[in-house]
């Protein structure tokens, strides 16, 4: 059975050339093809591609903005020779006209492009795009607005400790939020102190109805459900972006959907979901930091393990140097154990004395034991 060959595309930049000259906006886009604008901005990025009937539909869409906007090349050379003597003709008639012998204008300097951003002012302008958007999903990844807030600026510390690779990423926004998903979903927030009494709920019923039933979801679960119906990437770009594959994040759509209809139906619909979530999470008082506060707590943290590593580096190497300064140079054999030596008589022990050896004692402990008598013999 063979495969049919997949409608060709234009190259990522040309698609984002031809949707601007048709003078249409990424969302209107979206609406045609049948997706959501995330995903009309993957393609035109070359971070993903589409497939199937999708890839036909916006393959077609591109075909018609590309014959609506004609080239320089397909302008016959007629017209072309035409317009230019009609311009040649009508110059003339004003300045016999004038009497004035205008002067020929000279072409304009081509204003020189703009200087290129530095890194911090990169990242100052993704922090600014990205950041209260990361926070707001954060928090309804966890629903404590603390730990949004310190998921997204972690997240972003650690795009700018490793900023040339973030800045050549296909798509530096999907970079860091993916970073700040893992740490707001980590398990190990749990053991922490100040993490381990809930937050207080929203004050509306119906938010706090909907925020339990996201926190009483898995967390793949929930995270596919906010990437799918929250952000609004398609479905290939959730499953990458959770490291699932294509089935596997369908069934985590499909079974957070069910959870969620069984306990509120009103949102049985995706549209209505998509909605409520954008307002539970535009509820809460969710602001970041500056960007430079990030930046500079970024740095100061590398500064101190940069530290750290070289101390415990100096201390290693210390502990090897006087290890070899103190240690012996030959090889000194242990001291054996004693051993049992046979044959040996047993020691005699001291009896009874007799009663001889008695009186002995008797008369020796009551005699003189003092004074110069004891000194000279005593005469039979």
């Amino acid at each position: 059975m063979t495969q049919t060959p997949a409608t060709p595309l234009p190259p990522p930049k040309e698609r984002r050339r031809l949707r601007e000259a048709g003078s249409l906006t990424q969302a209107q886009v979206a609406e045609r093809v049948g997706v959501s604008r995330e995903t009309v901005r993957s393609w035109e990025t070359g971070r993903t591609n589409p497939r199937g009937r999708k890839r036909e539909a916006y393959a077609k869409l591109l075909t018609s903005l590309g014959e609506d906007t004609p080239t320089e090349e397909q302008l016959p050379a007629e017209e072309a020779e035409a317009a230019v003597e009609d311009t040649a003709e009508i110059t003339g008639l004003a300045t016999e006209i004038t009497g004035l012998a205008a002067p020929v204008t000279e072409p304009q300097p081509t204003p020189p492009p703009p200087a290129p951003l530095t890194p911090a002012q990169a990242f100052d302008a993704l922090y600014a795009f990205c950041a209260p958007a990361l926070v707001r999903q954060a928090y309804l990844l966890t629903g404590r607005r603390e730990l949004a807030r310190e998921s997204v600026e972690r997240a972003f510390q650690v795009a700018w400790q490793r900023w040339p690779e973030v800045a050549v990423d296909r798509d530096p926004a999907g970079w860091v939020r993916s970073v700040a998903y893992e740490y707001a979903l980590s398990p190990w927030h749990r053991f922490r102190p100040r993490y381990r009494h809930p937050e207080p709920p929203p004050p509306d019923t119906a938010d706090r109805a909907l925020l339990t039933a996201l926190l009483k979801l898995p967390p793949s679960y929930r995270r596919t459900l906010l990437l799918y119906d929250g952000v609004g990437l398609g479905l290939a770009e959730t499953a990458a972006e959770t490291e699932a594959s294509t089935p596997a994040a369908a069934n985590r759509l499909l079974h957070a959907r069910e959870a969620l209809a069984a306990q509120l139906p009103d949102l049985s619909d995706p549209a209505e979901l998509h909605r409520r979530m954008t307002e539970l999470a535009s509820t809460g008082r969710l602001h970041a930091a500056k960007p430079p506060t990030v930046r500079f707590v970024g740095e100061r943290r590398t500064v101190f393990w940069t530290r750290a590593a070289i101390a415990f580096t100096a201390a290693i190497i210390g502990a090897t140097t006087l290890t070899v300064r103190t240690a012996p140079t030959h090889y000194e054999p242990p001291v054996p154990l004693g051993q049992r030596v046979e044959g040996v008589p047993p020691r005699v022990v001291q009896g009874a004395l007799s009663e001889e050896e008695v009186s002995l004692r008797d008369r020796l402990r009551s005699g003189m034991t003092s004074g110069p008598e004891r000194l000279a013999p005593l005469g039979r």
